[in-house]
């Protein structure tokens, strides 16, 4: 049998009761008084928590040793399940979660936070309504969305009406094998020790003998809530933190927003922030946290010292 990526520092399961739902979180580490704060890793879209593990491992021994870090799974993600009746996700509950979150793990000193696209733009956003939470914040191509002018909101909405007519499905697959291959087709820079590991994260087996992905369906319904990117930079302006940017060299991002989108747009709106270091790693692709896990904790510690 081919072999599973062995955790150098394994994660552990941990749940707590939040808005309503009982979020699961990957620890490592344990809370110390008086030490460096705790670390959260927010996941990206159609990911997990435990997605950072190898990141987790290729950590100094000696910044590893003295700081909590904590990733949870999203709603709807992972083993946090959907809300009951769920037919959208709401970014606004995605800042609910975090909030409340920070309040259970850091009620009385700020935290340093970490977000991967979809988290990245959540963190993002939540830095900017609560700068006093924050210590550092580091953003793992969490680029924002193209504008959507307003003539185009009734045409969205009325996709997504359109949309809740049926239900939506993720497909199942045979076995963990083909869920670890789907995964390394995605991203062909994925180890395929790393792959299999994560598949046992992302899917688990059903009453039906195949395996499903630990996600609602419901994720794959269009957001009905237009971008607004003069909100997004008013915020953005409000984020107190210093900030740390991480891209992979190879991601191609101009090419997922279709001329809507430019790259010197988004300088343009990350120009609003205060104080912020860019990083590019070389080989590295949108699951940069994958493809170079030892360049990224090593940007980490750097910026987190």
């Amino acid at each position: 049998m081919p072999e599973t990526y062995a955790p150098r520092r394994p994660g552990r399961s941990q749940f707590v009761d939040l808005r309503g739902l009982r979020y699961h979180l990957t620890v490592w580490g344990q809370a110390s008084v008086g030490g460096p704060p705790p670390l959260l890793l927010m996941h990206g879209f159609m990911d997990v928590g435990a997605s950072f593990q190898f990141v987790v491992d290729a950590l100094d021994e000696g910044f590893a040793a003295q700081r909590q870090i904590i990733a949870p799974d999203w709603r709807g993600f992972g083993q946090t399940v959907a809300p009951p009746a769920t037919d959208a996700y709401w970014f606004a509950d995605y800042l609910g979660d975090l909030d409340a979150l920070v309040e259970a793990l850091s009620p009385d000193a700020p935290i340093d936070l970490l977000g991967h696209s979809l988290g990245g733009n959540v963190v993002m956003t939540y830095a900017g309504i609560r700068p006093k939470r924050i210590r550092r914040l580091v953003n793992l191509e969490g680029f924002g969305l193209p504008d959507f002018h307003a003539h185009e909101a009734g045409q969205r909405m009325a996709k997504w009406l359109d949309e809740l007519k049926s239900p939506k499905r993720l497909r199942p697959y045979a076995s963990l094998a083909e869920v670890a291959e789907r995964m390394r087709q995605s991203n062909p820079r994925l180890d395929a020790d790393k792959a299999r590991f994560l598949a046992g994260h992302w899917a688990e087996p059903g009453t039906d003998g195949q395996w499903h992905l630990r996600a609602d369906s419901a994720h794959k319904r269009i957001n009905p809530v237009p971008y607004n990117a003069a909100q997004a930079i008013a915020i953005w302006s409000a984020i107190a933190a210093p900030v740390l940017w991480v891209e992979g060299n190879e991601t191609p991002a101009e090419r997922w927003w279709r001329g809507r989108y430019s790259r010197a747009e988004f300088q343009q709106r990350l120009g609003h922030v205060g104080d912020v270091k860019q990083v590019v790693l070389a080989k590295a692709g949108h699951m940069l946290h994958h493809d170079q896990p030892v360049a990224l904790a090593q940007a980490l510690e750097a910026f987190l010292a």
